[in-house]
């Protein structure tokens, strides 16, 4: 089943597939003028997901949130439940006050696996029958409740997420909403700014204090954020366009070919040109 919302004035739109055999954002995730942020359920047993090129573990009766410009596809895509909506829906950036999850629940590096135990997936079942009660209610007020449910959501799965976040520590209000507030400053300047220092200024805090807060919950280090989320866009450029290397090279921030390279080889042990050509042999194959 697809069910599907479109404001034609605003250009917003909301998707809804459950149990649909053909679901996979392998598509999407290459269709520039189809950006769309995803949750997806995994109803079923545990399976494989395939985010990027790299493969996951995606837990039965557990959520994914993935960014708008990431590619995927399920191994069971009839086990899965997914809602997508665009930027012209409803923007998350602009309305942060309200769901509180740019920069952790819809993060740049990291892959969410959100556990759902009895209760959450009986709450996430009612969400989604009033989800397809109201796709298939069609009134001049279907978008405003379309929306309260989507932010509902997102509301709830943020803190579904939140509370697993830290399991062994109480999370502190302030160090939570600045980890995020870094990851969103990481995903709108990644391309230009690679040291902890510039985001650190932006938080106004010091470098070392940052990096404490990321240590508080386990995290990884602010510059291992930072240098995954570059990572993440060399490789899709790699994989999903014929840019030469050299374009990838300015295009990410550096301004050294030889330099990026280096840098690239460093962290995925291949260089940039045999990295692309290893992905084109393995779409061929399959």
């Amino acid at each position: 089943m697809k069910l599907k919302f479109k404001d034609d004035k605003a250009g917003g739109e909301l998707l809804l597939y459950k149990s649909e055999k053909a679901f996979d954002r392998a598509y999407f995730g290459q269709d520039r003028f189809n950006k769309y942020f995803t949750i997806a359920w995994n109803t079923g047993q545990t399976q494989t997901v395939i985010i990027d090129g790299d493969e996951y573990d995606f837990p039965s009766q557990s959520l994914l949130p993935l960014l708008y410009n990431q590619t995927f596809s399920f191994e069971s895509p009839g086990d899965i439940v997914a809602w997508q909506f665009n930027r012209e829906f409803y923007c998350i950036i602009d309305h942060d006050n309200e769901v509180s999850c740019v920069g952790f629940l819809f993060g740049g590096t990291d892959h969410l696996f959100i556990s759902l135990n009895a209760q959450s997936q009986q709450k996430m079942q009612l969400l989604l029958d009033v989800f397809v009660e109201e796709f298939k209610t069609s009134d001049n007020i279907q978008n405003e409740v379309l929306l309260v449910l989507l932010k509902r959501l997102i509301i709830y799965v943020t803190k579904l997420a939140k509370t697993g976040y830290a399991p062994t520590k109480k999370m502190q209000e302030e160090k939570f909403h600045t980890i995020r507030k870094f990851n969103l400053l990481v995903e709108a300047n990644f391309k230009s700014e690679h040291s902890v220092s510039f985001y650190a200024e932006r938080l106004c805090k010091a470098p070392k204090t940052l990096s404490n807060f990321f240590a508080v919950y386990n995290h990884k280090s602010p510059s291992q954020v930072i240098q995954e989320r570059i990572l993440m866009e060399a490789k899709r450029l790699l994989s999903y366009t014929d840019w030469p290397v050299k374009q990838i090279t300015f295009e990410l921030g550096f301004e050294d070919v030889s330099y990026f390279s280096n840098f690239f080889k460093k962290h995925t042990h291949s260089s940039p040109v045999d990295f692309r050509n290893n992905k084109g042999k393995s779409r061929k194959g399959k």
